[in-house]
């Protein structure tokens, strides 16, 4: 049976710069890194409130893949927050453009997406 998400695993294209931007832009938090030599990889464990939830890869070379919401397999990052405007305000602050937000047809809850800096669309959904 499945208890919940365990993690989310994503490979960037620029290590320093995707990890500035979960740390610095997303806020998440650094449980370890490590540089695994074998893979000439770093692997980074980050944390959301505590909880362990995303891994983030370099791998030399990476292959490029599709990352728009509409490319088949995985459509987009969503966290829940407590108010949209303080997020888009933040973000817009510091460079990071997000799309107008929109309301959620079947809730009626506010949302917007950013992309990282490999595209992956990532989305704020008002709680």
């Amino acid at each position: 049976m499945i208890n919940k998400v365990h993690h989310i695993a994503i490979i960037c294209s620029e290590y320093e710069v995707s990890k500035r931007f979960y740390i610095d832009v997303l806020g998440l938090k650094i449980i370890r890194e490590v540089y695994r030599e074998e893979r000439k990889s770093y692997k980074l464990d980050l944390a959301l409130n505590g909880e362990y939830i995303i891994e983030l890869f370099s791998f030399p070379d990476p292959v490029v893949r599709p990352s728009r919401p509409e490319a088949v397999g995985l459509r987009h990052l969503a966290f829940e927050v407590d108010d949209i405007d303080a997020v888009v305000n933040r973000l817009n602050n510091m460079g990071v453009i997000s799309e107008p937000i929109r309301i959620d047809e079947f809730t009626g809850k506010r949302f917007t997406f950013i992309t990282d800096p490999d595209l992956l669309p990532i989305e704020f959904y008002e709680k």
